[in-house]
């Protein structure tokens, strides 16, 4: 009996020394693990310092160093091609899409070869005659005047015998108008020489110079509508999306964007900051990006532009307890470094630091 009561103290004694121990392990971990924390919290004291003071949180997004561009066309028709793809880069001037109108090329065609008649018609009024009609109006002139000459010594001949007795009188006559109708023969002859040797009338020249420009006008004019067929990018940049295919009808009375292009060499943000907090932003200051898609990293910046104007909120959270009717002023930040996990559009959260 006496044996059984020692035993029982000596177990009791043993649980008893147990518990102690389990409670100072516990307090032990309890005080490290409040360590841990207290150092934990003064590092993100100090990260929060470092960081600077938040002010104010925004919603924005992801834009290129250029807004996004929706680009047409300047002519009606049917999309024949589209010479890029989502994605693809491309650069100031480049082929984008072209618009099918084979009835422009026909009346290029038919313009550009009136204007050729009309500069063909221009240098030979220019010119003049051909040197063939200059050799026979010369010839013909030169034959005239031999035969005005034979008819003038007929003529006199005559006379002196008709003066003499031995001719009639009306033979003289005769030679008289052979001479007359020689030398007005002549006269014609000499008159369409100096016509085939004439300069141009001014007036001539002038009307010749009308017509070539009027021709050069609608082949420029055909030109410039035909160009207007070929969508070209109006800056280098990346094609964001495309809206239309080939095969799909364009129209400038309701125009709709064949696509969309960005100037992507550069990233930035534009922050939509609420009409109560705009005076408490300013050029230069520090800016924190945050973003689901940054798993955690976060993105300095700096406000390089504020805007002028205010206007309608365009980014929206999601949030239904969001105010849709405060107006709102856009902010541009640069970012001090890129990320892959960026792209065009993304919305982000901007935290505006003191």
């Amino acid at each position: 009996m006496r044996s059984l009561i020692k035993r029982h103290k000596l177990a009791l004694s043993m649980l008893i020394l147990l518990i102690i121990s389990v409670l100072m392990f516990a307090s032990w971990s309890r005080m490290r693990l409040n360590k841990t924390g207290a150092s934990s919290e003064s590092d993100k004291d100090v990260k929060a310092e470092r960081e600077g003071e938040t002010l104010l949180a925004c919603p924005g997004r992801v834009e290129g160093a250029s807004e996004a561009i929706n680009i047409g066309a300047g002519a009606d028709g049917i999309i024949a091609e589209i010479r890029v793809r989502e994605g693809q880069q491309v650069r100031a001037g480049d082929v984008l899409a072209v618009i099918d109108r084979q009835d422009l090329n026909a009346e290029l065609g038919a313009a550009r070869a009136a204007a050729e008649s009309a500069r063909q018609s221009r240098a030979r009024l220019i010119r003049g005659s051909r040197d063939e009609e200059r050799q026979q109006a010369e010839a013909e002139v030169n034959a005239i005047e031999a035969t005005a000459k034979q008819a003038q010594l007929r003529y006199d001949r005559t006379e002196r015998l008709f003066r003499q007795g031995v001719i009639a009188e009306d033979l003289r006559d005769e030679a008289r108008k052979n001479l007359e109708v020689a030398q007005a023969g002549l006269r014609a002859a000499i008159k369409h020489k100096e016509l085939v040797d004439a300069p141009p009338l001014p007036e001539e020249l002038e009307r010749a110079r009308a017509e070539v420009h009027a021709a050069d006008e609608r082949v420029r004019n055909v030109t410039e509508r035909l160009g207007k067929t070929f969508v070209r990018a109006p800056i280098s940049g990346r094609v964001l999306k495309t809206f239309m295919k080939p095969g799909e009808t364009f129209s400038t009375f309701t125009p709709q964007p064949i696509l969309s292009l960005a100037d992507t060499s550069s990233l930035r943000i534009r922050a939509e900051v609420d009409e109560r907090d705009t005076g408490r932003i300013r050029t230069g200051q520090r800016a924190m990006i945050q973003s689901d898609a940054l798993e955690g990293q976060k993105l300095r910046g700096r406000v390089t532009s504020i805007g002028s104007e205010m206007g309608r909120k365009k980014v929206r959270t999601g949030d239904p307890a969001e105010k849709s009717d405060r107006d709102v002023l856009e902010v541009l930040i640069d970012l001090d470094e890129a990320s892959a996990a960026l792209v065009v559009g993304l919305r982000v959260t901007v935290r505006f630091l003191r």
